[in-house]
């Protein structure tokens, strides 16, 4: 069964809030084996509604609307589907109690505007709303669905979990949907495209292959739609084997993970520890780090040696090779790592130093060029980068390559 989702709302639109209802849905849907064909939105406006639905409904047998069922005049959403599905409004004493029991809970008193949310289409099979005022609407014309919910997140996604999605799972057949993730590093994507041309150009017409490339890795996605789970499941095991055959030890994970996660494993794994010594990236590695739940097994600690006394007197850093070489350099950033993996008493070591913009750039090293070390007790790798000329990107770069590098190293030492 297709389906698509409509979220309406000018603060959509205009940017005052972001649209997390369509991505919990999508995920939701998907899970439950239903094709998503299509998101769009709209605007509080009676025509751009009853253009998506009739555009919705020459695509998909369901459509999810979320917004615009509130109380105030802005909100048009009800008034303008019981016209679409040529109806009318009337007082439903059953929404009516529900709100009188959502007011007593709160200890707040109705007014006319709240009052009139019991107004509801004569047509359509309502479900009440256990966290808000607004019912849920389900309209049904041809065969085919429409769903009308509250914008709030928290109100649609209990309605979506307790009413909706069941009964359109008892209406609608769905199909099985299997996805599975391959992550591969060091490998740009057109390069891994070519790669992997003859593979991919094998892929059954019901196994579709995504590239989703993110600062040096480039996640493939292999997505499958069948009525037999456990046939869907071998076809597509069995494709990731042959392409495991081809990748080999580009490939770092099958599920879709942060690196940060899959290095933290890796140390624990290992029972090894790291800390980092960080210019460039002025916390951001450690910051993705401590954000994993545990991380306190594998990292001991960092750094942020932004200024070139503090590289020197804390981390050791010769200043004759930053009056040579320049901080940002592989003299300067191999003894980073080295000396906060010693002051640290760590297994391993991260060091960055670059130029992240947008000034500060020279001829021989414009911005963006991010020297890059790791290291172990005995052993020091380093690598020079050129990223580009946004600075968060460079840092988001730096700190991705880092992650990539340690996780290599460790596995060729």
């Amino acid at each position: 069964m297709k389906a698509e989702i409509i979220t309406i709302g000018d603060e959509i639109l205009t940017g005052q809030i972001v649209d997390t209802n369509s991505v919990w849905l999508a995920a939701e849907m998907n899970k439950a084996g239903f094709e998503l064909v299509q998101i769009t939105s709209i605007g509080d406006s009676k025509e751009q509604i009853i253009s998506a639905l009739d555009c919705a409904f020459s695509r998909a047998e369901a459509v999810l609307l979320t917004g615009g069922i509130g109380p105030t005049k802005d909100d048009i959403t009800k008034q303008t589907l019981t016209e679409y599905f040529d109806t009318q409004l009337i007082f439903s004493d059953s929404v009516y109690q529900n709100i009188l029991e959502l007011f007593s809970a709160r200890n707040l008193v109705m007014n006319e505007l709240t009052k009139s949310q019991a107004l509801v289409p004569a047509s359509a099979v309502i479900f009440q709303n256990r966290a808000g005022t607004a019912p849920i609407m389900w309209f049904e014309r041809g065969g085919k669905v429409a769903v009308s919910m509250p914008g709030v997140p928290y109100e649609m996604k209990n309605a979506m979990t307790a009413d909706v999605l069941p009964r359109l799972k008892q209406q609608f057949n769905s199909q099985a949907i299997v996805h599975k993730n391959i992550l591969v590093g060091g490998i740009p994507e057109s390069q891994l495209a070519l790669q992997i041309a003859e593979w991919e150009q094998a892929l059954p017409p019901n196994i579709h292959l995504a590239y989703l490339p993110h600062y040096g890795i480039v996640q493939l996605r292999l997505s499958g739609i069948s009525d037999d789970t456990l046939s869907l499941e071998f076809a597509i095991n069995q494709r990731v084997a042959a392409l495991t055959s081809i990748l080999g030890k580009s490939i770092i994970a099958f599920e879709n993970l942060p690196v940060e996660q899959i290095l933290s494993r890796q140390l624990r794994e290992a029972g090894k520890t790291l800390s980092v010594a960080e210019s460039c990236t002025g916390g951001n590695i450690a910051h993705r780090i401590t954000l994993l739940a545990g991380s306190s097994d594998i990292f001991k600690g960092g750094v942020i040696a932004y200024s070139n006394a503090l590289k020197v007197n804390f981390l050791g850093v010769d200043f004759s090779d930053i009056e040579n070489f320049g901080a940002v350099s592989r003299q300067v950033v191999e003894q980073m790592a080295q000396g906060v993996c010693l002051r640290t008493d760590s297994d391993y070591g991260i060091a960055t130093s670059g130029i992240a913009g947008p000034s500060g750039g020279t001829p021989d090293k414009p911005v963006g060029t991010v020297w890059i070390a790791v290291c172990n007790r005995r052993t020091t790798l380093s690598k020079m980068f050129r990223f580009g000329n946004l600075r968060e990107q460079n840092i988001e770069r730096t700190t991705q390559m880092a992650f990539l590098m340690l996780k290599n190293f460790m596995e060729t030492e």
